[in-house]
C-alpha cells in the first residue's frame, strides 16, 4: 500500500465515524451504504461522495507560506497551499500505440499547474509523474518541489495518472473489461510525454529543461520517463522507487522483514510482543474460539471460518505496514490523525498492554481508529485483499492498482513468521496468477518491467537521483548504491517513505535537510546544463 492508498482508507474511517457516531448505533443498512460509497466500482460516484472529504483534507494541509522556507530549501515551516495550483484538464489520447482501436478518441486528463515562481519561458519545468491516486494528495504533500521551484524559478506541474482520481478514460466503465486494458505503464508514460510537449508549446517554453519528480510508484515512473523519453526529460528525482523488486528481482521476504525491522529497531521487545500476540491469536483460531477472537479484537461480526481469520491477519499486518511506511517525525493529518513517530507509539502501546490480544488491537487502532470513536471493526470493509500484499487501499483507485499489480507490477511479498513478526501469509507467483485470472481475466507477465525499463541494469542511463530512507520498507527494493557519477543513490538516515519530497518541517532530522540541499544542488546543475 502506498501513502495515497492510505489516504482513501482513512477518509473512509473518518466518514464512517461521522455518519455512525462511532458505530454505537449503526445498522446493517448503514454499513452497506457506507461500504458502497467507498468500495463502489463507479468512479464518478466514488469521486462525488469523497470530494468533500478530500477538500477538507486539503484544507488541513493548506497554510499560507512565503516564497521559500526559513533557511532556504531544506529549511523549516514550509506548507503547500491549494491556492497555489490551478486545476486543469488536457484532452489526452486514449491509446497511444494502436491507431485502429479507438481512432482519435481522447479523455480528460487532470493536471495541476502553478507559475507562481516561474521565470516565464526561461525557467525550468518541474513535472510530477502522478501515481496511484488523486493528484491533489501528491501536490499538497510534496512541498520540496515547490520549495525548489521558488529557488529555481520553475513552472510546476502535477499530472494525474490515467484511471486514477478524475482521469477516467471511460467514466463509469473504466474498470470493466476490456476498457481497463488501457491501464499500463507504457500508456501513462506516453500521456506524460504528450502533455509535457504540448504544454511547452502552449506556454512558449520549448527551450525549458524538464525535471521529473515522483515518489514510490511515481518515482518508478520518473525513472522510466528519463529512460524512455530522454529527449523530453533532462533529469529525474525518484524518491522511494522500488524499481528492482517490482521488476521481479526482489526477495519475497524482504518487505515484511523490513517492516518488522522498523519496530525491532525501536525496541527488540516490540517485535517479540507482536509475535507473541499473533501466536495467541493463531492458537484461538486453531481452537475455533471465534467468539473470543471477536471480543478481543472488537470485531463487528463473529468470525466463522478460516477465511475470516485470514482476513483478520491481513487487516492487522496492514496496520503495521502503514505505520512503518509513514513513520514521520511529525503528525500527518492528511492521512488521518497519525501521530508523530507512529512506530514508537505502536511499540509503547503493545509493550504497555496487560492483555496481549487487546494490546495488538489497540496498536493497529492507531491506524484504523485514530479518533477513538469506532466501537467495532468491519474486517471486509476496512481492508481488502488484492494482488498487492502491502495493500491496495479502498475505493476505485484500489481497483486500478489491483489491475496493475495483476499485469506489469510484481508485488509477490509474503510473511513467514521467521524473518518477520507476522503470521504465515504466502503470496507466490502461482497465487498471483490464480487471483488475477479470476478477478480480471488476465495472466501476469513476470519480468516485463525488467525487459521494458531495465530494473537494476541502468549503467547506460544518466541524470537520475534514487533517494531512499532507512525506515522505509520499500527502500531495499530500490537502488541503494550509486551506479555512476550521474546515477546517484542517496540514503536518508531516519527517513520514512519519500520523506525528502515532503515540505520542510521543524521536526525533520538533519539527514533529510542535508539530502534536500544535495538534491537541489544536483538538480541545479542539470538545469544549467540543459538550458
Amino acid at each position: 500500500m502506498t501513502g495515497t492508498q492510505a489516504v482513501l482508507f482513512v477518509l473512509f474511517i473518518l466518514r464512517l465515524n461521522r455518519e455512525t457516531n462511532g458505530f454505537l448505533s449503526i445498522s446493517p443498512d448503514k454499513i452497506k451504504r457506507l461500504s458502497d460509497y467507498f468500495l463502489v466500482r463507479s468512479p464518478e460516484v466514488f469521486n462525488r461522495v469523497n470530494q468533500p472529504d478530500l477538500s477538507s483534507t486539503r484544507a488541513l494541509s493548506s497554510q499560507a507560506q512565503g516564497a521559500v522556507p526559513p533557511g532556504g530549501v531544506g529549511g523549516s515551516g514550509y506548507r503547500v497551499s491549494e491556492t497555489q495550483f490551478q486545476e486543469k484538464y488536457f484532452q489526452q489520447v486514449l491509446d497511444h500505440f494502436n491507431f485502429n482501436s479507438y481512432g482519435d478518441g481522447t479523455f480528460k486528463q487532470r493536471y495541476l499547474i502553478t507559475d507562481q515562481y516561474w521565470d516565464r519561458g526561461q525557467g525550468p519545468i518541474f513535472f510530477y509523474t502522478g501515481n496511484e491516486g488523486d493528484i491533489w494528495a501528491f501536490a499538497l504533500n510534496s512541498g520540496f518541489i515547490t520549495e525548489l521551484a521558488a529557488q529555481e524559478h520553475a513552472l510546476v506541474i502535477f499530472a494525474e495518472h490515467r484511471y486514477y482520481g478524475k482521469s477516467l478514460p471511460f467514466g463509469d466503465a473504466s474498470f470493466k473489461v476490456p476498457e481497463i486494458g488501457l491501464l499500463t505503464v507504457e500508456q501513462a508514460l506516453a500521456d506524460y510525454a504528450v502533455l509535457i510537449t504540448e504544454l511547452k508549446k502552449q506556454l512558449n517554453a520549448t527551450a525549458s529543461p524538464v525535471i521529473v519528480f515522483g515518489g514510490s510508484y511515481g518515482g518508478m515512473l520518473s525513472v522510466y520517463m528519463r529512460l524512455r523519453y530522454p529527449n523530453i526529460v533532462t533529469g529525474a528525482l525518484a524518491a522511494s522507487a522500488p524499481v528492482v523488486s517490482t521488476a521481479g528481482l526482489g526477495d519475497p521476504r524482504q518487505f515484511f522483514r523490513d517492516v518488522t525491522l522498523d519496530f525491532e529497531r525501536y525496541n527488540p521487545a516490540c517485535k517479540d510482543a507482536v509475535k507473541s500476540a499473533f501466536r495467541q491469536l493463531e492458537n484461538l483460531a486453531k481452537l475455533q474460539d471465534y467468539g473470543r477472537i471477536q471480543a478481543e479484537f472488537s470485531l463487528c461480526a463473529t468470525p466463522s471460518s478460516w477465511r475470516d481469520v485470514h482476513q483478520l491477519y491481513g487487516f492487522l499486518r496492514n496496520g503495521f505496514t502503514l505505520m512503518a511506511m509513514l513513520d514521520y517525525p511529525y503528525s500527518t493529518h492528511f492521512m488521518g490523525n497519525l501521530p508523530a513517530n507512529p512506530v514508537k507509539v505502536a511499540c509503547d502501546t503493545i509493550l504497555n498492554g496487560t492483555d496481549m490480544l487487546r494490546a495488538l488491537r489497540d496498536t493497529v487502532g492507531i491506524v484504523y481508529n485514530s479518533t477513538g470513536e469506532l466501537a467495532c471493526y468491519d474486517l471486509y470493509t476496512l481492508y481488502i485483499e488484492c494482488a498487492d500484499p502491502t495493500g491496495c487501499g479502498l475505493g476505485s483507485d484500489s481497483l486500478a492498482w489491483d489491475y496493475q499489480a495483476c499485469t506489469e507490477v510484481e508485488l509477490c511479498y509474503e510473511s513467514n513468521n521467521v524473518t518477520d513478526m507476522f503470521p504465515v501469509i504466502p503470496f507466490t507467483e502461482q497465487d498471483r496468477e490464480a487471483y488475477c485470472r479470476k478477478k480480471w481475466g488476465v495472466s501476469p507477465r513476470p519480468g516485463w518491467l525488467r525487459t521494458q525499463y531495465w530494473a537494476d541494469a541502468l549503467s547506460t542511463a544518466s541524470n537520475i537521483i534514487f533517494s531512499n530512507g532507512d525506515l522505509d520498507p520499500w527502500a531495499n527494493g530500490g537502488i541503494r548504491n550509486s551506479l555512476s557519477p550521474s546515477l546517484i543513490a542517496i540514503n536518508i538516515t531516519d527517513g520514512a517513505h519519500h520523506l525528502d519530497l515532503r515540505g520542510s518541517n521543524v521536526a525533520d532530522p538533519a539527514s533529510v535537510r542535508n539530502v534536500r540541499k544535495r538534491e537541489a544542488e544536483i538538480i541545479a546543475q542539470w538545469i544549467k546544463a540543459g538550458s
